[in-house]
């Protein structure tokens, strides 16, 4: 779709209204975005080309491409162009979920990358983290989840070997840790702790993003019947990733 077929079919649904027209623009775009007929990533009508197609002041168009990038409709790369935001994945801040059930809950398509997976002994840290001794054999694996081609998800985990002692020998290309784990030690309770970090510069190249992007960070541990799992550390660019929890009393 070319930059006069995007004016156009943003024009054919621009309200006839009193509102304001930043609101009308937000409100048409909007709805291009959520309906799916504008997808993640796509070019969107330039500034200057809605000043004139709209009949508008530049602060007025500026204002609403600007509204709609900080509620993440929008998402505008300095002398490059405005583009259609990826759509963030919602996560469940008290349950565990397969990342690859929820990427095809989406329609999407998930594909994980093996960057090492090896066996070792618990550092201290680790024996910590595991409630286990220091030198007590472990797992350790460093995955990259995609979803459509696109890196969501940095994976970094440290496994009991009691707990899954064939841990190293899966094709988590093929099948992910948490489901593995899940079918070898089933999931009895778990810990999140989640925070806003900056990526470090290798943690930036495999997630592709620049050094100041801004990242969720969840450390989750696992037990099976009272016993660790399984300490991981799950790394997303803050732009693709919102957690949700609901609780009442």
């Amino acid at each position: 779709m070319n930059d006069t077929t995007l004016v156009d079919s943003l024009l054919a649904v621009l309200e006839d209204s009193p509102a304001p027209i930043y609101q009308r623009v937000k409100a048409a775009i909007t709805s291009k975005v959520m309906s799916q007929e504008w997808l993640p990533h796509q070019r969107v009508p330039s500034e200057a080309q809605l000043v004139k197609a709209l009949g508008a002041s530049r602060m007025t168009i500026n204002r609403a491409l600007r509204e709609l990038t900080a509620e993440g409709i929008l998402e505008r790369q300095q002398g490059v162009g405005t583009f259609v935001a990826p759509q963030k994945v919602h996560s469940a801040l008290f349950e565990v979920h397969n990342i690859a059930d929820d990427i095809a809950a989406r329609g999407n398509q998930h594909h994980a990358q093996v960057l090492h997976l090896h066996s070792g002994q618990a550092t201290t840290d680790e024996a910590m983290q595991l409630n286990i001794r220091p030198g007590n054999a472990v797992f350790r694996s460093l995955l990259v989840h995609f979803e459509n081609n696109h890196p969501v998800q940095m994976e970094e985990r440290v496994v009991n070997a009691s707990m899954a002692p064939d841990y190293a020998a899966q094709d988590f290309t093929a099948i992910t840790p948490y489901a593995y784990l899940n079918q070898s030690a089933p999931i009895s309770e778990g810990e999140h702790l989640v925070e806003a970090v900056l990526p470090s510069p290798e943690e930036a190249k495999i997630l592709g993003l620049s050094e100041l992007s801004a990242c969720l960070q969840i450390r989750r541990r696992t037990w099976s019947d009272r016993h660790i799992v399984t300490s991981a550390r799950l790394l997303s660019p803050g732009h693709v990733l919102q957690l949700f929890g609901h609780f009442k009393r």
